[in-house]
């Protein structure tokens, strides 16, 4: 299927832009906290977000399935027919919204042939959002503010810049930033580190615990139009739907390729 994704990119912010409505909207509330199988958390917030995306997107492409964190039951038999497919996570960090940090995110990207080629990661709390497709560049969207074209950074001389997960750190990140030498680590939640990478406020964002494909793929397509690279433990890019599962390796998110990231995991992961 020929897929334009230039033409997707204004009516899919727009769709987040929507989602990211409807979260503030719970956001300022009393609201309740459950548990999903898995137990992570739920709110009415992440299903809000989830049915505006979903029906949004079947209006905008009837064609293309839409795979969400909200409804990831799909048989891999089922998935491993489509060639393209919308990958969405509507709120991702739902333990930042719950802590009320600002630090969460609504991912929206489109896959075809196991790649992002279509990416928006939009910031409810603020407004801000980052877009991205393939060949197009990556962009920061802010409100009041003219489109900015983001790219990372090469290595610099001084500190490694690093950015690590807020709520899901662990002994693999603590292990990764003790072999850098000198470096910053700065911990927030959700996309927001690959995005920041992305637009060059950080190295690298090591990954050494547990995601899923709808956590990464907006982002990834961000971070790699941007001009860095999303890539496992062995050094290969990150795809999307070529398993049965629906969780992803361990990775890295780096802004300079021309260093060699993989030489400080002997003992990390």
């Amino acid at each position: 299927m020929r897929v334009e994704v230039t033409a997707l990119l204004e009516p899919v912010r727009t769709l987040a832009a929507e989602a990211g409505g409807r979260i503030m909207a719970v956001y300022g509330t009393a609201f309740t906290v459950t548990e999903k199988a898995d137990a992570s958390p739920l709110t009415l917030a992440d299903l809000a977000a989830h049915d505006a995306i979903s029906a949004g997107l079947r209006r905008l492409t009837p064609a293309i399935p839409v795979l969400s964190e909200e409804s990831a039951s799909v048989p891999f038999q089922e998935r491993a027919a489509w060639d393209v497919f919308w990958l969405v996570d509507p709120l991702d960090g739902t333990k930042e919204f719950v802590k009320r940090n600002g630090e969460f995110t609504v991912n929206i990207a489109l896959i075809q042939g196991h790649e992002p080629i279509l990416g928006v990661v939009q910031v409810p709390a603020s407004g801000l959002c980052y877009v991205a497709a393939r060949g197009r560049g990556a962009f920061r969207l802010e409100p009041g503010k003219a489109a900015q074209r983001i790219a990372v950074q090469p290595l610099g001389k001084g500190a490694i810049r690093v950015v690590g997960s807020r709520s899901h750190g662990g002994p693999g990140l603590e292990r990764f930033v003790a072999r850098l030498g000198e470096h910053s680590l700065v911990t927030i939640g959700s996309s927001l580190k690959f995005c920041v990478v992305a637009e060059g406020g950080a190295d690298v964002y090591p990954r050494l615990g547990p995601t899923s494909e709808w956590d990464t793929a907006a982002a990834q397509c961000i971070v790699e139009e941007a001009g860095g690279q999303v890539i496992d433990l062995q050094g290969q890019r990150l795809l999307y739907n070529a398993r049965e599962s629906l969780l992803n390796p361990h990775f890295l998110v780096i802004g300079d390729a021309d260093h060699d990231w993989l030489s400080y995991l002997s003992t990390a992961s």
